[in-house]
C-alpha cells in the first residue's frame, strides 16, 4: 500500500509519508482524541465515570452488531439487514420468554437469527447475488415477518423482577455492565480470529482480490456464507442485550441501526471496497459515534441531530478511504 501511494507522490522520499497517508493510517486515533478533548472542554460531565459507562452502554448494542458486520465488509460485501434482524430477534426472544422460558427463548432466537443469516449467505455467497440488493430486500422482508409475528403490537415480559434474563442487560460484573463485557469479550475473540487464524486471512484475501483468491483455491462461497452467519450471530447477541435491558420490545426497535452500524465500521477504517479492516478499529469507530451522540445531548442539542452528524461522518470516512487508495483527495476525471 505504501509503495502504491508513493507512486502517486513522486516528490516524497522513501522514509516520508504524506498527510493523506498519515490520516489513512492514524486518522481514527486522531479523531478519537479530538472527540474526547472537544467534549471534555465543552462540558464537565463528559469525563465522569457515570457518563463513561453510559457511553459504553450506548455503544454496546451497535458495537456488538458491528463486530460481525466488519467481517462481511472486509470480505467485500454489505449487510443492511441487521437493523430489521435486530427488531425480529428482540421481539422473538422477549415474546417467547413467557411462553417457553428464558433459556429456550434464547436458544430459539439464535436458531432463527442464524437461519436468516444463512439465507443471506446462500444468496450472496453461492448464488453470487449483489449483497446490497439482497440485504436491502431482506431488510424489508424481515420487518414484514416481525410485524406478522407480533401482530403489529409491542411485546413485554410479564414478571420482570424475578427472571435471570435480566442478567444480560441490567447486571454488572466487577463493576462493569454485562453489555459492555459482552461487547469487549466478543471484540477480543473476533480480533484474534481475524488477525491470527487462517479463516481471518482468507476473509482478507477474498475481499482484497476475489479473482486471485479463486485461483488460489479458496472457497469464496463458503467464506462469504460464514461471514453472514457471523453477522447474524452478533446481531442475536445484541438482541439479547437489548431485550434484557428493556424487558420488552417495539416491533421496529432496530430501525435505523444498520446506518449506525455501517457508520461505525467505516469510521473504524474498514474499506467498503473490501480487503482491509480491523475489529479493534471498529470498536474505536463505534465509541466515537457514541461519544458524539452523548456529547451532543450533554450540550443540549436535539436527539435527531445525531442523524445529520452520522451522515457527515459516513461521507467523510468514505471519501478519505477512497482518497488514501488513489493517493489524492480529488479525482482528476
Amino acid at each position: 500500500m505504501k509503495a502504491l501511494l508513493d507512486s502517486f507522490k513522486p516528490g516524497l522520499k522513501g522514509g516520508e509519508i504524506s498527510p493523506l497517508q498519515f490520516f489513512g493510517k492514524h486518522g481514527i486515533s486522531v479523531a478519537f482524541i479530538l472527540c474526547v478533548v472537544i467534549f471534555s472542554l465543552s462540558t464537565q460531565k463528559f469525563l465522569s465515570t457515570d457518563n463513561f459507562l453510559t457511553v459504553v452502554m450506548q455503544a454496546s448494542i451497535i458495537g456488538t452488531i458491528a463486530l460481525g458486520v466488519t467481517f462481511v465488509v472486509i470480505g467485500g460485501n454489505l449487510d443492511l439487514s441487521v437493523g430489521s434482524l435486530l427488531s425480529f430477534a428482540t421481539v422473538l426472544v422477549v415474546d417467547l420468554h413467557d411462553k417457553v422460558g428464558p433459556g429456550a427463548a434464547i436458544l430459539l432466537m439464535f436458531v432463527f437469527t442464524l437461519l436468516i443469516g444463512s439465507v443471506n449467505g446462500y444468496l450472496i455467497g453461492y448464488l453470487r447475488l449483489n449483497s446490497l440488493i439482497v440485504t436491502l430486500g431482506m431488510l424489508s422482508a424481515i420487518q414484514g415477518i416481525t410485524l406478522v409475528y407480533s401482530g403489529g403490537k409491542n411485546v413485554d415480559i410479564s414478571d420482570q423482577e424475578n427472571t435471570w434474563f435480566a442478567f444480560f442487560g441490567r447486571e454488572e460484573l466487577f463493576g462493569i455492565p454485562i453489555p459492555a463485557l459482552i461487547f469487549i469479550v466478543l471484540g477480543i475473540v473476533l480480533q484474534i480470529v481475524l488477525l491470527k487464524s487462517g479463516f481471518g486471512r482468507k476473509i482478507f484475501a477474498i475481499g482484497g482480490n476475489a479473482t486471485a483468491s479463486l485461483f488460489s483455491g479458496l472457497r469464496r462461497n463458503r467464506l462469504v456464507f460464514s461471514t453472514y452467519l457471523l453477522s447474524a450471530f452478533t446481531t442475536g447477541c445484541a438482541a439479547l442485550i437489548l431485550g434484557s435491558r428493556v424487558m420488552g420490545s417495539q416491533n421496529n426497535v432496530g430501525e435505523g441501526y444498520e446506518l449506525l452500524v455501517l457508520a461505525g465500521v467505516i469510521l473504524g477504517g474498514t474499506s467498503l471496497l473490501g480487503g482491509s479492516g480491523s475489529i479493534a478499529r471498529t470498536v474505536i469507530g463505534v465509541l466515537i459515534l457514541a461519544m458524539i451522540q452523548n456529547g451532543l445531548l450533554l450540550l443540549g442539542f436535539p436527539y435527531y441531530t445525531q442523524w445529520l452528524v452520522t451522515w457527515v461522518v459516513i461521507i467523510v470516512a468514505v471519501w478519505l478511504d477512497i482518497a488514501a487508495k488513489r493517493g489524492k483527495l480529488f479525482s482528476t476525471y
